[in-house]
């Protein structure tokens, strides 16, 4: 484990060596970062650190988007991912894989309370409709790590909510 300063990434370039799968989770929110600091956490940083990866031998990359990804989107939520999708996939990896969960159900230490208000309705609601709307974070970890054991479907895979929670069985 390192620990790196995201503003300094460059000089943290050892970090990301040798290293044939990369896992990126990494991203904020608006309320908590500003638009600026969005677009500087969830697209600049991991788009910074999929180069680093890259450069430094990493094959295959594993990032986590968003459902409705859309670099043409009104929102700047799901524009900055659809952006930060393409960018990653013309870094050059043999193979990248983007998941597309819908709404992460977890524990937070911190408050958010839209966020827990939408999980408690969607935790209801995934009862009827499992894979519809929500998928618990335990869920999209154990499918990236099904993804890396399975040959790839092609260079570049998305994966949607529903295909996320059939991997995260396996």
């Amino acid at each position: 484990q390192a620990v790196v300063d995201f503003e300094r990434l460059s000089e943290h370039a050892a970090a990301f060596r040798g290293h044939d799968v990369g896992f990126c989770c990494l991203g904020t929110t608006r309320a908590k970062a500003g638009a600026d600091g969005f677009i500087r956490v969830d697209r600049d940083y991991v788009v910074q650190a999929a180069e680093l990866a890259r450069a430094g031998g990493c094959r295959h990359f594993i990032l986590q988007s968003s459902r409705g990804a859309n670099p043409q989107s009104r929102f700047l939520y799901l524009r900055v991912k659809g952006e930060v999708e393409n960018l990653v996939q013309a870094v050059g990896f043999d193979r990248c894989t983007i998941f597309r969960p819908a709404v992460l159900l977890c524990k937070r230490q911190e408050s958010r309370p839209a966020e827990w208000v939408a999980q408690q309705f969607l935790g209801v609601v995934a009862r009827v409709f499992p894979t519809a709307y929500s998928v618990p974070v335990e869920t999209v970890a154990r499918a990236m790590v099904a993804s890396v054991l399975q040959p790839g479907k092609g260079k570049v895979e998305v994966l949607e909510n529903g295909a996320i929670h059939e991997l995260g069985k396996a």
